[in-house]
């Protein structure tokens, strides 16, 4: 036999779902709730549907509810009376005014609107700070990318050495990326600033509300219209943890980058110490763990990313508790993650410097320059691309199978090849050819738009830090609405109280 007597809650019931739900609504939601209730009230009195005394009584009642719950313990105990935070702070309600004035307050109202109204209220919030701190990593990989314009690297395709381009190019590449981040995360924050309110349990109210006024008090840029989609649509929810997923996959695949540059084998990035750790046993070993810490935790955020997403997978298309407070604090997760991993990898892309003499010498080694000896001859020799790169591969072989480097392999090695393939010498001289294959002469050259030459490179980082402007005033104004909008709601409900027959 079960412990269940026949009375609600049952106690599994009670212990299984609504305590979880009843502390995640009060650590998460409170705040939002509190201010739902004040902004709505207001409304009812500017609207003359709820007496204006009647309404002042409720808004000093629920500033000292307010004041309770915050001080009271996070852990105390749910104990049943009521089925969820929402009806606690009901009940509170009225004990303090009774039932005639406190039953006012949810006139032309539901669980259902107010639900989705507090969740967008602390996506809103949480998104924000994820914002803010993309904006500052990307804002200091725009300075990196200028302090390392001329800094030659190495760029590899396939996991082998490819062409030379500077740290500054390469920074530029992930620039652009999470620029196009910021675009998505901006776009999910257009569908949070949607305010559900008035949209009542599914087809609005037949009483007169603002429902604009209500948006408005509560800093939401605009009212979400219709009122069926306010109750059933959760695309605010996948939208943003779809958008913050591709986010945590980009950084995910810098940091793989990073793994491979950082490593004793290719050692292109030097860690400082304050970024290493140290072996138990080996004496000698400098461990750049925080790189292996920025896959997990990207790998991390991902994945609760996913949970949210998935747990939408085929529900059904109305107000439903899939989409409701339990995975709503269950996604928080992936904020959290994701705002160290941003911080994290911020500090170390300032602190990490490029070892550039091993760099030079891995460029020799591989021959990456000599892309650019064929361009050159192209130009130079005026013979066909094709044959140009007759003759430069015909080198690069040589180098490799002699175990010679580019820079110290003779010119006459050079004129032979190109005189066995083209049938005369070449018209350059050996100053000439030494140019042709420098990594400062392949950087030069490519200055297309998007290419690692000083003009190019230069245009395009000061293009992303405009853009980077952009982002940072949006954010200022979706921060800044919420803020001014809770100043405005204080100041009415303070008047309220302060004149309450007025």
């Amino acid at each position: 036999m079960g412990d269940d007597d026949g009375s609600f809650p049952a106690p599994v019931y009670r212990r299984t779902v609504l305590a979880p739900l009843f502390e995640d609504a009060r650590r998460h939601f409170a705040g939002p709730l509190m201010r739902v209730n004040y902004a709505h009230a207001v409304m009812l009195a500017e609207r003359g549907i709820v007496a204006r005394a009647d309404i002042a009584a409720i808004v000093a009642a629920l500033r000292a509810i307010e004041a309770d719950v915050d001080g009271e313990a996070e852990a105390a105990a749910y104990t049943g009376e009521v089925e969820d935070f929402f009806f606690d702070i009901e009940r509170r309600l009225t004990a303090r005014l009774g039932p005639d004035v406190a039953g006012r307050l949810h006139t032309g109202r539901s669980r259902n609107d107010i639900d989705h109204t507090i969740f967008k209220m602390r996506l809103k919030e949480r998104l924000a700070g994820l914002l803010d701190g993309l904006t500052g990593l990307v804002g200091t990989l725009i300075d990196v990318a200028r302090a390392n314009r001329a800094t030659i690297v190495v760029a590899y395709t396939h996991g082998q050495p490819a062409q030379p381009t500077t740290f500054g190019h390469y920074l530029g590449a992930l620039v652009e990326v999470l620029l196009r981040d910021l675009d998505r995360l901006a776009l999910a924050g257009r569908a949070l600033d949607k305010c559900s309110m008035g949209a009542a349990a599914i087809t609005t109210t037949g009483f007169d509300i603002d429902r604009a006024r209500v948006a408005d008090l509560l800093g939401f840029a605009e009212v979400q219209e219709n009122a069926y989609g306010c109750i059933a649509a959760c695309d605010y929810i996948t939208g943003l943890y779809a958008a913050m997923k591709v986010l945590f996959i980009n950084l995910g695949r810098f940091v793989q980058d990073l793994g491979q540059w950082t490593g004793f084998e290719t050692g292109h990035l030097r860690v400082p110490y304050g970024y290493v750790q140290v072996s138990s046993i080996m004496p000698q070993k400098r461990n750049p763990v925080p790189v292996e810490h920025l896959r997990l935790i990207c790998s991390t955020a991902a994945g609760h990313c996913d949970t949210i997403v998935d747990t939408m997978h085929n529900t059904p298309f109305t107000d439903m508790n899939d989409s409701e407070g339990e995975v709503q604090a269950g996604g928080y997760a992936a904020f959290e993650a994701g705002e160290r991993a941003l911080a994290l990898l911020r500090g170390l892309i300032a602190a990490v410097r490029v070892d550039e003499a091993r760099v030079r010498r891995h460029i020799d080694e591989s021959c990456i320059t000599i892309t650019e000896l064929a361009d050159s001859l192209v130009r130079a020799e005026d013979i066909p691309f094709r044959q140009a790169h007759a003759v430069a591969a015909g080198l690069a072989r040589r180098i490799i199978d002699r175990g010679e480097r580019l820079d110290t392999v003779p010119f006459a090695a050079f004129a032979a090849i190109f005189a066995a393939a083209i049938g005369r010498p070449p018209a350059i001289g050996e100053d000439d050819f030494h140019r042709f294959v420098s990594p400062e002469h392949f950087i030069a050259v490519r200055e297309r738009p998007g290419g690692p030459g000083p003009a190019a490179l230069t245009a395009s980082l000061d293009g992303y830090a405009a853009a980077l402007d952009d982002h940072a005033a949006a954010l200022a104004a979706f921060t800044g609405r919420a803020a001014d909008a809770a100043r405005r709601l204080d100041t009415l409900v303070d008047d309220l109280i302060g004149n309450p027959g007025v």
